[in-house]
């Protein structure tokens, strides 16, 4: 009996775990007590209509995640920032989850936010409330257990720039660009971008880019460690396949192990150390005599 009372009690610790670990993960950044008011700005967004974000996801566990606005380079309209915050919650409940490539239709990315209603929400609250509203759905994008690729084609400029920085890897296709464009605009990067460029390429690299607005190619994108490798394809679908047969020798192994790899490395990269270290423990614990494990030690996996 007292085995089995301890079994029990042990899968309740890891089911635990588990649940705190996920509602870290869809945590807000803001809520009422930082004057954001969500259900004013959606309102206010769902007056800027056109384009879509459409997502569809693969038996092999690999989302495809589509800008879908090629009138306009693919800038985000207001109902296509509610979409994207409908799909990343579509995402996080998607259990099978392993990998997510974000590209836009037409052989390019995104060309940031629709200046349609940029001009129209030009009072600072409103401003605010837009922010904070994508920087949720960014940092939720983020931190999806999911291995997530930029499929940079074409120019990512500004608010796309900085979506490219919300997933975990850029792939570039050759002729694209990523160019933080803001100051060009009187502004910052509002959506996230400059914050997580920092930690990307380091401060001084960041602050080059941003106070240039210089124009990121393949090469420099490179060298600076902004992308993994320059495609060979610049043509829609080819780049795709070859983004696809990249993010698959990432993902190659169960969804439960893929999934605990990127919340651990999320957990290492956004907690103080003790904190990390806890969460990792609570992961193994997720995955710790699972299927996956049990049929590597049956195969003595490690040691061939």
């Amino acid at each position: 009996l007292f085995p089995e009372m301890a079994a029990c009690l042990w899968k309740n610790l890891l089911q635990t775990a588990k649940e705190r670990i996920i509602q870290q993960q869809r945590a807000s950044l803001y809520d009422c007590a930082h004057g954001y008011q969500e259900e004013l700005i959606k309102k206010k967004l769902q007056h800027f209509t056109g384009g879509s974000i459409n997502l569809s996801k693969e038996k092999d566990g690999i989302g495809i995640l589509t800008l879908n606005n090629p009138k306009l380079m693919n800038a985000f309209t207001g109902t296509m920032m509610i979409e994207l915050q409908e799909k990343v919650t579509e995402l996080e409940n998607w259990k099978d989850g392993k990998g997510l490539i974000v590209c836009g239709a037409g052989n390019t990315f995104c060309s940031g936010s629709d200046l349609n209603a940029v001009k129209a929400i030009s009072n600072s609250e409103d401003g605010m409330n837009m922010c904070m509203f994508m920087q949720n759905t960014l940092t939720r994008l983020m931190r999806l257990p999911l291995i997530s690729v930029a499929l940079v084609q074409g120019k990512a400029l500004g608010g796309g720039a900085e979506l490219t920085t919300a997933c975990d890897f850029r792939l570039m296709a050759p002729g694209s660009e990523i160019r933080f464009v803001h100051k060009h605009m009187g502004l910052v990067p509002g959506w996230g971008g400059a914050t997580r460029l920092v930690r990307l390429v380091g401060s001084r690299a960041a602050l080059r880019l941003l106070s240039g607005a210089l124009s990121v190619d393949p090469d420099r994108a490179l060298r600076l460690g902004l992308s993994e490798e320059t495609l060979a394809s610049s043509d829609g679908t080819a780049s795709l396949e070859e983004a696809r047969a990249w993010l698959r020798l990432h993902t190659d192994a169960p969804a439960s192990v893929i999934r605990a790899v990127k919340t651990v490395v999320t957990a290492g990269k956004e907690l103080p150390l003790e904190a990390a270290l806890r969460a990792e423990k609570d992961v193994l614990g997720t995955v710790w005599g699972g299927p996956a494990n049990l049929q590597a030690l049956l195969r003595r996996t490690k040691h061939r």
